[in-house]
C-alpha cells in the first residue's frame, strides 16, 4: 500500500513537471517572436512551436486522465526490484558485520606429542623447556624467572612449524588457540583488533594455554611497508597485548612465518617473542626417523635408508604424501604391502605436482655437495647440504682483514665448485650478493679500497689458489656430505 501512495505522489509530480517545463519554453519562445522578427523567416520556428503546444496538449490530457493511465501504466517493477536489491544487501551486509563480531573462539585439546614428531631433536629439549615453564611454573616463580611471552618458529614451507606447536600443547596438556594470520584481516576496520582481544582474553581465561598464530607475517609486517590501516590497527593490539602481560598468566604464543625478515621490529623484540626457533629441511637421519614413523604399523617390502638418501631436499610434508601415494597406489592395485613399485610411482607425482621441491638426482646432489664442502673447508664451521648463508658474528668496528674474510666465506662455495668442475656454477647467488655489498661497502662506505670488482678479482684467486692446493681435503668433505649430509666442526 505504501508503494502504491508513492508511485501516484511521483506520477503527480511528473506531470506537474512537465505542464511547467512546457509553459516557461512557451514563454521563451513568445519573448523571442517578440524581440526579433527575423527568427519567423526560419521554418524550424514554427516546428518549434508547434511542438511545444503539442507537448501542453498531452500533458493537459495526462493531467485530466491520470488515474486512468495509472490503472493502464504497471507499477514500476524495476525499482521495486532494485529496492529489494539493496534491502537485501543491507540485510546480509549486516548479517555477515553480525556474523564477524560473533565469532567464537574455542580453544582445542591437542593430542599431538613430541613422539608424533621425528626429526626435530635439534629443538626438542628448548620445545621441552616451555612445556616445564607450562607444568610447572611455580618451579620457575620461585627464582622469579617468568614465562617467555612468545616464541617464533622460523622455516620454509612444510617443515612442520604448526605439527610442533600442537606437539608443545599436546605435551603440555593445556588449551591450544590456533588462529591464521589471514584470519585477523577484514574489510570492517577495527575487527581485527577486535578479534585479538577476545583471542588473547580466552586464553588467559583459560590459562595455562597456547596461542598459535600460523603465518603471523600476514598482520605482522613492518608498518610503513605498504600496509593498511586495518593492519596496522590489529598488529599495534598484537603488541599492545603481548606487552600487557605480567608473566603470571601462564599462556604462551607461539607464531609461526617463513618470512621472518617481513615482520615488523616491535613484534620481535625481546618481550614480546623472547625466542626464535628456526627449522630447517630435514637432514638424512630426520628422514629416515620422519619415514619409519609415517609407515608405523604398516607393512613394507622396500628399504627404507634407500629412500631417505634419495629423498634429498624433501621436507616433512612432503614426505607424509609420498607415503600416502604410495599407499594410495598399493590399495589400487589391490596389495597389503608397499613395495618399491609403490614407493617409485609415489615419488613421480609428488617430483612432478611439486615443482617447488629440491629433488636432487645424484649429478645435482654431487654439485651441491662439493659446492658445500668447499664452503665448510674455508668457513670451518658445521654446513649441511641445504644450507644457504653463512652465519657468522657481525663485529662493531670491522678491520679490513675481516671484511675481506667475510667476501672469501660467500664466495668460496662457488669458486671451490669452479675449480673443481673447470667451469662456474649457479648454486646460491644469495652469497654471490652478499659477498658483493661487502666489497662495495669497502669502497663506498669505509673508504678502504678504490674498486670493489678489484677486491673482488683479488680474493677469487686466493680461493682458487687454496683451493688448488688442497683439493684432496674438499673431495674428502664432499664424501662425508653426500653421505651425512652434513659436516660438523
Amino acid at each position: 500500500m505504501f508503494n502504491e501512495d508513492k508511485n501516484n505522489m511521483n506520477n503527480e509530480k511528473n506531470m506537474k513537471l512537465m505542464m511547467i517545463s512546457a509553459s516557461v519554453l512557451v514563454g521563451l519562445f513568445i519573448y523571442t517572436m517578440i524581440k526579433s522578427d527575423s527568427v519567423m523567416q526560419n521554418g524550424s520556428y514554427f516546428l518549434g512551436i508547434g511542438f511545444i503546444l503539442a507537448l501542453m496538449v498531452v500533458s493537459f490530457y495526462m493531467q485530466k486522465y491520470k488515474k486512468k493511465i495509472q490503472e493502464i501504466i504497471p507499477e514500476n517493477k524495476f525499482q521495486t526490484q532494485l529496492d529489494d536489491n539493496i534491502k537485501q544487501k543491507e540485510t546480509s551486509s549486516s548479517n555477515e558485520n553480525q556474523n564477524d563480531q560473533n565469532i567464537n573462539i574455542e580453544a582445542i585439546s591437542s593430542n599431538i606429542t613430541f613422539k608424533d614428531v621425528a626429526g626435530i631433536n635439534s629443538i626438542k629439549e628448548e620445545l621441552e623447556e616451555l612445556v616445564d615453564f607450562l607444568n610447572n611454573p611455580k618451579k620457575y616463580r620461585k627464582y622469579d624467572v617468568v614465562l617467555p611471552k612468545g616464541v617464533l618458529l622460523v622455516g620454509p614451507p612444510g617443515v612442520g612449524k604448526t605439527l610442533i606447536a600442537r606437539a608443545v600443547a599436546g605435551e603440555a596438556d593445556v588449551p591450544f588457540f590456533y588462529q591464521s594470520g589471514a584470519s585477523f584481516v577484514h574489510i570492517y576496520v577495527g575487527m581485527g583488533a577486535k578479534r585479538v582481544r577476545e583471542l588473547f582474553a580466552k586464553a588467559k581465561a583459560t590459562a595455562p594455554s597456547i596461542i598459535f598464530i600460523d603465518e603471523i607475517d600476514a598482520i605482522g609486517k613492518s608498518r610503513g611497508s605498504g600496509s593498511n590501516d586495518e593492519r596496522e590497527a590489529t598488529l599495534n593490539e598484537l603488541l599492545t597485548q603481548m606487552d600487557g602481560f605480567d608473566g603470571q598468566s601462564d599462556v604462551i604464543v607461539i607464531g609461526a612465518t617463513n618470512k621472518i625478515e617481513v615482520l615488523d621490529e616491535a613484534l620481535l623484540r625481546a618481550g614480546r617473542f623472547d625466542r626464535r626457533v628456526f627449522l630447517t629441511l630435514p637432514s638424512l637421519q630426520d628422514r629416515t626417523k620422519i619415514l619409519k614413523l609415517y609407515t608405523k604399523n604398516k607393512s613394507t617390502n622396500f628399504d627404507i635408508d634407500k629412500l631417505a638418501l634419495d629423498t634429498s631436499g624433501f621436507n616433512s610434508a612432503a614426505l607424509a604424501t609420498l607415503v600416502n601415494e604410495a599407499l594410495l597406489n598399493m590399495i589400487k592395485r589391490s596389495g597389503t604391502s608397499l613395495l618399491e613399485e609403490d614407493i617409485s610411482i609415489a615419488k613421480q607425482k609428488v617430483q612432478y605436482g611439486k615443482k617447488q621441491l629440491n629433488i636432487l638426482c645424484a649429478d645435482q646432489k654431487e654439485i651441491l655437495a662439493i659446492y658445500q664442502a668447499s664452503k665448510a673447508f674455508i668457513i670451518k664451521q658445521t654446513v649441511s647440504l641445504f644450507d644457504e648463508g653463512i652465519l657468522s658474528d657481525d663485529c662493531l668496528y670491522p678491520s679490513k682483514s675481516q671484511l675481506e674474510q667475510k667476501i672469501k666465506n660467500n664466495l668460496a662455495g662457488s669458486i671451490g665448485l669452479e675449480v673443481i668442475k673447470k667451469e662456474p656454477y649457479a648454486v646460491f647467488e644469495s652469497e654471490m650478493h652478499v659477498a658483493q655489498h661487502i666489497a662495495k661497502d669497502m669502497v663506498y662506505k669505509y673508504k678502504m679500497e678504490k674498486s670493489e670488482n678489484d677486491i673482488i678479482t683479488r680474493l677469487k684467486d686466493e680461493l682458487k689458489t687454496e683451493f688448488l692446493e688442497n683439493i684432496e681435503e674438499v673431495h674428502i668433505l664432499k664424501e662425508k656430505i653426500i653421505k651425512d649430509e652434513i659436516i660438523v666442526f
